[in-house]
């Protein structure tokens, strides 16, 4: 043993054959680090600009993902172009032909697509299994999604509201004026979708517990921030914030198990999604990965454009005042005596009521999602054959993914005056969202619709309806002094999804007189 010991510690004395392995073990290594797959010769051109070895296009993860589709799609003769992060290929698709490909063919798969391309997991190792948490999340959310559902939830979901306007009313007074309180509306309005959320998806204990309700939200928002690109490119690095993720999805886990033991210790079922998860057989890992799920689906978009519809109404005073008569108008229709106050009266509305007599709502959050959708968007071809991008003559091959920029849909040329906010572009006499096929992507398109979009109206109507008619409200400081923005206020279209801006905005409120 100490000889064998000695020889190794000495290279010079190492024979040829040793020599031969080491090098041929690193030269093998390297191969297998620097390596990519060449493309098909058919596959759209290699836009290389900015491509690191190893890690790719670092710019598209990094803060200019727009930019950088927009600029490789202006390099590319046919509108398609390819490109690559770590070893995976990706193909960014444009025009008519790319919205079709993309948002028709029933070859590109969107669940293995998240999961390699955000999260960093490993690829599904058959078919028969690739969309299996997919299916089980699927079948789970449709009922919950249903109308019987938010009927069930209605009261619930208006005393929600209402508490949260009534928490907005008792805050202090300004500091530059004692008649105006202020508040800022990605936070405010965050908790308030968070609340109702939880109380459509999640358990009443939580939604009916400030502590919790703050405890988990704050676990969501860690975890949404745990991204890993490292983990994208090498799925087998054990990264921070790989493990991270684990841990705070870790910490839900236990804040549902100790609800689901409260409740068997009982025997005191709860009337809400987390009795219906139980009830249907899932799983303590099933249940949090479809409450994490269904939080990445529905509390970032309707966070952010519940903040972004009343900063963008502030800027736009003959939206504000149709809303405002809108919401006034149903509210004299239904009040059935004086004494009712505007919120007496938002709080009997029926969920027909709700879901038919605020299109003008429905408008403004339409145009609110065509400014807050940013990024790019994606699917993978698991078809097991190369898929053709229209007439291009060029493919999307095998194993392949699909990169699809937002902005070619939502700011499209169909749209006038595109960089305005103007929900009357979806007027009938109008329809500028529907003049190309998939024009308009805010709630999904083709064989992938928003299966929350009804709900996600319904929030969005509630939480609108009860600010309108309760409140005054302008753009302000934090302090409270009326101010008119100094630069634009539309999102940052590299974002990879919807944030909260990144310097606070403040709305100054009040009670409006009856």
């Amino acid at each position: 043993m100490g000889a064998t010991m000695s020889t190794a510690l000495q290279p010079q004395q190492w024979s040829t054959t040793v020599w031969v392995l080491l090098v041929t073990t690193a030269v093998t290594l390297l191969f297998q680090v620097f390596w990519r797959p060449a493309l098909p010769k058919n596959a759209p051109k290699w836009y290389k600009k900015g491509d690191w070895p190893i890690l790719g296009a670092l710019e598209f993860y990094y803060g200019r993902r727009s930019d950088f589709m927009k600029e490789a799609l202006r390099d590319s003769k046919t509108g398609n172009f390819s490109f690559y992060i770590g070893k995976k290929h990706l193909v960014g698709v444009s025009g008519d032909e790319g919205r079709k490909l993309f948002f028709d063919s029933k070859d590109l798969n969107f669940p293995q697509a998240f999961a390699e391309l955000l999260t960093g997991q490993p690829q599904a190792p058959s078919a028969e299994n690739q969309d299996g948490f997919s299916q089980t999340f699927t079948k789970a959310l449709i009922p919950l999604m249903k109308k019987e559902n938010f009927l069930k939830n209605l009261d619930a979901l208006t005393g929600d509201t209402r508490a949260a306007c009534d928490e907005l009313a008792a805050a202090l007074p300004s500091k530059a004026d004692p008649d105006w309180r202020v508040t800022d509306p990605f936070e405010s309005f965050y908790e308030i979708v968070y609340q109702l959320t939880m109380r459509t998806v999640g358990a009443n204990d939580i939604a009916e517990n400030p502590k919790l309700l703050k405890h988990t939200l704050s676990i969501f928002d860690w975890f949404e921030k745990s991204d890993s690109f490292a983990k994208v490119i090498f799925p087998w690095l054990p990264t921070v914030n790989h493990y991270m993720r684990l841990y705070y999805g870790a910490k839900l886990a236990f804040v549902f198990r100790d609800i689901i033991e409260r409740r068997k210790k009982t025997g005191v079922k709860g009337n809400d999604a987390l009795q219906f998860l139980i009830d249907r057989g899932l799983t303590l890992q099933n249940i949090v990965a479809f409450e994490i799920g269904a939080l990445f689906a529905g509390q970032l978009n309707s966070g952010i454009n519940a903040g972004y519809l009343q900063v963008f109404l502030t800027q736009n005073p003959e939206w504000m005042a149709r809303l405002r008569e809108e919401v006034d108008g149903v509210i004299a229709k239904h009040r059935t005596s004086p004494k009712q106050s505007r919120a007496d009266v938002l709080s009997t509305l029926t969920i027909e009521e709700w879901e038919g007599e605020f299109p003008l709502i429905d408008l403004a959050l339409r145009e609110t999602i065509r400014f807050c959708l940013p990024g790019a968007t994606f699917r993978k071809n698991m078809s097991g054959h190369d898929v053709p991008i229209g007439d291009s003559g060029e493919v999307v091959p095998d194993g392949a993914f699909v990169i699809f920029l937002v902005e070619d849909s939502m700011f499209g040329d169909w749209y006038t005056d595109k960089m305005k906010w103007n929900p009357s572009r979806y007027f009938e006499e109008n329809a500028e969202d529907k003049k190309v096929p998939h024009a308009y992507m805010g709630w999904g398109s083709g064989r992938h619709p928003c299966l929350g979009m009804k709900f996600a109206k319904l929030e969005m109507a509630l939480i609108t309806a009860y600010w309108v008619g309760l409140f005054d409200f302008e753009f302000s400081d934090k302090d409270g002094n009326h101010i008119v923005p100094d630069k634009s206020l539309i999102m940052n279209r590299n974002l990879h999804s919807a944030k909260k801006p990144e310097e606070n905005m403040y709305l100054r409120y009040k009670l409006r007189e009856d």
